[in-house]
């Protein structure tokens, strides 16, 4: 962690974010279709895994990680939806 000197002359910390990422909006649809490409990545990660094809068999764990987390992304929209068309409703 970098340090500064500021006008009063105490240093404060200055945080650099590592692994600072974009955030992009997608439609429930967007992230059902990269749901589905990344389930048909991981069957095929899986297969190559049994046949002994597969050189890096970490992927497989990131893979089922990435896929838990569309399958809360696309939870949490689904329930943002349905509260959103219920407040219409009122």
């Amino acid at each position: 962690m970098a340090n500064t000197i500021s006008k009063a002359g105490a240093k404060a910390p200055v945080v650099k974010a590592k692994n600072a990422k974009a955030v992009e909006v997608k439609t429930i649809e967007q992230l059902n279709d990269d749901l589905a490409q990344l389930l048909a990545e991981n069957l095929e990660s899986r297969r190559s895994h049994r046949l002994g094809e597969l050189v890096n068999p970490h992927v497989l764990t990131v893979q089922r990680k990435n896929i838990a987390r569309l399958h809360t992304a696309i939870a949490a929209a689904n329930k943002l939806a349905v509260e959103s068309s219920t407040k219409e409703e009122k």
